[in-house]
């Protein structure tokens, strides 16, 4: 391990993002599962297993705080690839060999993954509803951005973006120097300032010119907080396309709300 990596491990990371304000644990399963293009009703739980756990290290690397519920869905794949690894009783009859142990697991993400997709066509309908009972008054700019046919993006969605704009930052070009008073609410304000005056920025734009791995880091939480206070948000303008980040506008977030993220982070 280099030793910028080694500095970055030893420094007091202080500010955390709660996951569930985002996504919970059968988001990151589903998203697996669409990343690699898996069969529902046929998960290799081994694999999927040890790419959860990849993505867990990499959140509480990212100081993102990982509820407990995805903890228990970590205990929950490795119970199943145990349970999947014991030799096949051969004595029993094919018809005994008792329920897949990942019944549960697929039906769980079945049900949710039906929720999710109902409470989209609610938000759809909800938006048709809009268009034909209006009020006469201008439309902000929010709710005309709202209209745009685009896709969801994930958080963990952003976490494999982050990544590639990490892998991208060689440890030769860590060199930069880190502003002793790096701030979530500087970060916020800067990408706040980058996205004014336009329609939208794509997500790597945001890093360029901060090359050392802390400022990238900051920079990224930045943004989590500033679309928890949905003052930005993040979109594909098409399926598979390049991440885009957006400010809406109509929304300025409540001082009282920042205060919690005025932290400064500091070398340990």
């Amino acid at each position: 391990m280099d030793s910028q990596a080694e500095d970055f491990e030893q420094t007091e990371l202080p500010y955390q993002v709660r996951i569930e304000n985002f996504e919970g644990p059968l988001d990151l399963l589903l998203h697996l599962i669409k990343k690699n293009e898996i069969n529902i009703y046929d998960i290799p739980v081994a694999m999927i297993a040890q790419q959860y756990l990849e993505y867990l290290e990499a959140m509480e690397e990212l100081n993102l705080n990982v509820a407990g519920d995805f903890l228990v869905m970590a205990a929950t794949l490795l119970h199943i690839k145990s349970r999947m690894l014991l030799p096949v009783d051969e004595t029993a009859d094919d018809d005994e060999d008792g329920p897949d142990p990942r019944e549960e697991l697929v039906r769980r993400l079945l049900e949710y993954k039906a929720f999710k997709e109902a409470a989209r066509q609610l938000d759809d309908q909800e938006k048709v509803w809009r268009e034909i009972f209006w009020r006469e008054q201008a439309p902000s700019v929010e709710e005309v951005e709202e209209d745009l046919p685009l896709e969801n993006v994930s958080l963990f969605d952003l976490v494999d973006a982050l990544k590639e704009v990490l892998e991208r930052n060689p440890s030769s070009r860590l060199m930069e120097i880190v502003p002793d008073n790096l701030t979530v609410r500087e970060r916020m304000n800067l990408i706040l300032e980058t996205l004014e005056g336009k329609d939208s920025v794509s997500f790597a734009a945001l890093f360029e010119g901060s090359s050392h791995r802390m400022v990238i880091v900051v920079t990224f939480l930045a943004l989590l907080e500033l679309m928890r206070l949905r003052v930005a948000r993040v979109f594909q303008a098409e399926t598979f396309g390049p991440i885009l980040v957006s400010r809406m506008f109509s929304l300025v977030p409540d001082p009282a709300e920042l205060d919690d993220v005025d932290v400064e982070w500091r070398g340990a």
